[in-house]
């Protein structure tokens, strides 16, 4: 086990370390995130009704949307740094390389959602602890991470990497956004109904977890052959 999570560990550590000195992922993110809030602040009404209505649906755009600002720097990196072919190289096995890569996304997302959440709250009146928001936010993230790593490293040698991977990771990925956003607002308002559908949800989100943490890491390894 130590000498299968070594290689998770180092390829983990090598993305934070770079981040720590570039500081290139968590910025970009951060900003999309704090302005896709600012704007719909302004945009909408922000009546009680039409709060409760689309704001669950803004926060997770605004995850999602600066998610995937950071996904498509992932293989970026080593692509424009010529440290891609030594990667997959190195004598660990592929799927060692992918949950590295899969654990230092969902670090910086959850880094992203850690700031973005206390704006959205006070922005939208919503409550700043939410407790029960941490398990589903962790649920979701990890669907995102997972899925969105091994699209990252399919697009990373096309020639218009910034455009494929939304195009290829959005309609995977709508399932799990539609059911973050349900989930939330029956957990930050709750209602008649609404704490039921959220429950509904929860159950969905973990299988989506489970299927793609084991179809993932296989589907890296025939990309990585590529």
């Amino acid at each position: 086990m130590r000498a299968y999570l070594g290689p998770v560990f180092a390829v983990m550590s090598k993305d934070i370390l770079l981040e720590l000195r570039t500081k290139d992922i968590l910025i970009s993110m951060v900003v999309f995130g704090l302005l896709v809030i600012i704007v719909f602040n302004f945009a909408i009404d922000p009546t009680p009704q039409t709060v409760a209505l689309v704001g669950p649906g803004i926060l997770w755009i605004a995850i999602v949307f600066g998610g995937i600002l950071g996904l498509n720097r992932s293989f970026g990196m080593e692509k424009d740094g010529g440290s891609l072919q030594g990667l997959l190289l190195a004598p660990v096995g592929r799927d060692a390389i992918y949950f590295g890569k899969f654990l230092s996304n969902l670090l910086f997302i959850i880094i992203v959602e850690a700031i973005t959440y206390p704006a959205f709250a006070v922005m939208f009146g919503f409550p700043l602890f939410a407790p029960g928001f941490i398990p589903v936010s962790l649920l979701s993230t990890v669907a995102v991470a997972a899925v969105g790593t091994v699209f990252s490293a399919m697009a990373v040698n096309t020639r218009s990497r910034e455009v494929m991977l939304p195009v290829l990771f959005l309609p995977v990925i709508t399932p799990v956004i539609i059911g973050a956003v349900e989930v939330t607002g029956g957990l930050l308002q709750p209602a008649d109904g609404n704490a039921d559908i959220a429950i509904r949800w929860l159950p969905f989100l973990l299988a989506f977890d489970a299927v793609f943490l084991v179809v993932c890491p296989i589907v890296f390894s025939f990309i990585a052959e590529e």
